[in-house]
């Protein structure tokens, strides 16, 4: 059997299993062809069965390519005779686009014909009809000679079950207007990056990933998406170059089924090791769909094994959790040991989003958050593991307000209890305002508590309106961790933006503004300006960005009330104590796409244990241990500067799926005051070679 005779025939087994119940009741008289007029009305349905089957069989001419293959098949045409007597094709299932076009054709030139009626009424009625296309029974013409009894219509509400009907009802992609996310990879928003940030759309763009009605407004993803489809007749083409996999859809529910992959096969070099290969060898199932149009779930199982660069894989034993796995590979989960010494990491994440209405939209779930505009965020980022979270977003006027609940474990040996990792709960509120068409301004507050004492989940952070400072203070000092930001993004022109966070922890005036350094000034700021279609160059995308944060960030005295989570930061994946200057370049053509990127920056890290002498790097420290309470500076500790350039060049092979193929090579350069058994002076040329479906941010450069 050949592949396309299977394509086709698993097509034709979903398609003639029936069609979804469009309507329902009885019709008092079925639509009349003018020689059927004169006819009993129990007469009615064969005269308008058989008269439609004797028009087709005159007018449909088999196409040559179908006679040269001596095809034995079947096609299954779904259409409608309108309120006015038109015919019209919703969908035709065939092996091959030249029999869809002819039995298009045919219909098109239908006669009009009395409507269907219903209570006295002119309706509209639907019908499936398969039609065979047998060998041996086609005249030496080409023209269709079967028996009248081998095909007929069948009305879509006679069909007998509703499982059935979800399969042949013509797909229209409802994602694009859903409530689902957008899978949020930096790569694939820059799609759109540019119609969101334009003057005058309002747009709230700090808060992802974003959801596809709100984006849709702005970005017709339909027409971009589908303007790159390739013409591809075959059920394979089709699947693999433009469409879902799986596509089942009914009348008030849609579901898409795809299996997903990232397999990377590289190799490093280094100054202090010989030449190593890397690969990566992830496979995943997606599952998404929609119950009415309020509702949509999305869920995606990985299974991966895996080794990286050097610097990657130590980092990554340098996180392990208790109790003995040997590594957390950054940004994805817990690794076993697999063969070789390399990492075993299974992932899973998925969500239910119910949007009730225009300004509400609920979402719970596992997987991450992101809010601000850059390529790094000092507030909420996504380059942590994946972790539960309850999100509610409230849309009005020129407001859009973000609840976030979430629960996070702390991994470590000094934390645990009884074999089980440390739970912990982080509350944060983004409030977003576009105070006029170029300018959005972004309040951000947090808080991180623990369940020590049987608190479990503390009910005083449930109030989505209310100041978490004043909680904090009043369960006490040492009841949780909370932390304040501000966000602002200016649009200068449609070319143009800019964009800012401050993110600060204890805040002190006298400390921030004081000549002293003083300890107590734990505070990072970011700034950033996006130009877009630069130098005239459509499609290219050149970005800016500054980070800095001073040590002691994101610590506290009680360890656990750090803001991370599996031994990762919530927010920028260094962690604190550093400065950093981000250059990217994006541009794409068509499916093809291209990224540049170069990060410069100064670090201090940790000497010896950081119970012994904290320096402010680790947010894992505790502020007892610090060498002094002034002069503290940026870089203190094991002073180190990092180098790294990255290029992608890629293609995307199905833009329905976000699948792509690429080539990418990463330089690191890293050198360092003292000799760290992790972090070593060193420079590493990282080249990979991949295929990979897009739907997530990984960040590979520590």
């Amino acid at each position: 059997m050949s592949l396309k005779t299977f394509a086709f025939g698993c097509v034709l087994l979903i398609s003639t299993t029936g069609i979804a119940q469009l309507i329902s009741g009885n019709f008092e008289k079925y639509p009349v062809f003018s020689s059927c007029e004169t006819v009993a009305a129990a007469d009615s349905k064969d005269c308008f069965n058989q008269t439609l089957i004797a028009k087709i069989k005159m007018e449909f001419k088999i196409p040559q390519d179908i006679l040269d293959t001596n095809y034995k098949g079947e096609m299954v045409v779904l259409f409608e005779v309108t309120k006015e007597g038109v015919f019209k094709v919703i969908n035709i299932t065939a092996v091959s686009e030249a029999l869809r076009e002819e039995l298009k054709r045919v219909f098109d030139e239908l006669p009009k014909v009395k409507p269907a009626t219903y209570n006295g009424r002119p309706t509209y009625m639907q019908f499936s009809m398969p039609i065979p296309v047998p060998e041996g029974l086609r005249s030496a013409a080409g023209f269709l000679e079967v028996n009248d009894k081998s095909f007929g219509v069948t009305p879509v509400q006679d069909l007998e079950s509703e499982y059935d009907a979800i399969k042949t009802l013509p797909f229209k992609n409802r994602e694009y207007n859903s409530e689902l996310y957008i899978p949020f990879s930096h790569q694939t928003y820059s799609r759109f990056d540019k119609e969101m940030n334009a003057v005058g759309t309002n747009a709230h763009t700090a808060g992802k990933p974003f959801i596809y009605s709100e984006v849709n407004k702005y970005y017709d993803f339909k027409e971009k998406r589908e303007s790159l489809y390739k013409d591809k007749e075959s059920w394979f083409g089709r699947k693999l170059w433009n469409e879902h996999m799986v596509t089942l859809q009914g009348e008030d529910y849609w579901f898409t089924l795809d299996p997903a992959a990232d397999l990377q096969l590289g190799f490093e070099t280094a100054d202090n090791d010989d030449q190593s290969f890397t690969y990566n060898n992830t496979r995943a199932l997606i599952f998404q769909g929609g119950l009415g149009e309020k509702l949509n779930f999305y869920t995606v199982f990985y299974e991966s094994q895996g080794t990286f660069a050097g610097y990657f894989n130590r980092y990554a034993r340098s996180i392990a959790p208790d109790g003995g796995n040997p590594a957390i590979v950054p940004g994805r989960g817990v690794a076993a040991e697999a063969a070789d010494g390399n990492f075993d990491y299974p992932v899973a994440e998925a969500y239910l989003s119910y949007s009730p209405s225009k300004y509400f939209n609920f979402q719970f779930g596992h997987g991450k958050n992101f809010i601000g505009d850059g390529y790094r965020s000092l507030l909420l980022s996504d380059n942590a593991s994946p972790y539960p979270f309850f999100k509610m977003s409230t849309s009005f006027w020129k407001f859009k307000y973000t609840n976030t609940w979430m629960s996070l474990r702390d991994v470590r040996s000094d934390v645990v209890e009884n074999g089980s990792f440390k739970t912990k709960f982080m509350a944060n509120h983004y409030l977003s305002f576009n105070a006029t068409k170029r300018l959005n301004i972004g309040l951000f507050e947090n808080v991180i508590w623990t369940n020590d004492n049987d608190r479990g989940f503390d009910l005083n952070y449930l109030n989505p309106i209310i100041f978490y400072r004043a909680i904090e203070f009043s369960t006490g000092s040492r009841g949780g961790n909370a932390l304040i930001g501000l966000s602002a993004k200016y649009k200068f022109s449609n070319q143009f933006n800019a964009y800012a966070q401050v993110i600060i922890d204890e805040f002190s005036t006298g400390a921030v503004f004081s000549s002293t350094k003083s300890f107590q000034n734990k505070q990072g700021v970011q700034l950033g300006v996006k130009y877009y279609d630069a130098f005239n160059v459509e499609n290219l995308q050149l970005q800016l960005e500054f980070n800095q944060v001073r040590p002691y960030v994101y610590s506290n005295n009680e360890i656990i009330l750090n803001y991370g989570h599996n031994n990762q930061s919530m927010a920028h994946l260094w962690g604190a104590n550093f400065r950093e200057l981000i250059a990217i370049a994006r541009y794409q053509n068509d499916r093809w796409y291209g990224t540049a990127k170069a990060i410069y920056g100064k670090r201090g890290f940790e000497i010896g244990d950081i119970n012994d002498v904290y320096f402010g790097g680790s947010i894992y420290g505790n502020d007892e241990n610090i060498p002094s309470e002034f002069g503290i500076e940026i870089g203190q500790g094991n002073t180190a500067t990092t180098l790294i350039g990255n290029v992608e060049l890629g293609y995307i092979v199905n833009p329905s799926t976000n699948f792509k193929c690429y080539a990418n090579v990463l330089y690191r350069n890293h050198t360092i005051d003292q000799f760290d058994p992790v972090n070593l002076e060193e420079s590493t040329v990282w080249v990979n070679f991949g295929i990979r479906t897009d739907i997530f941010n990984w960040y590979f450069d520590y």
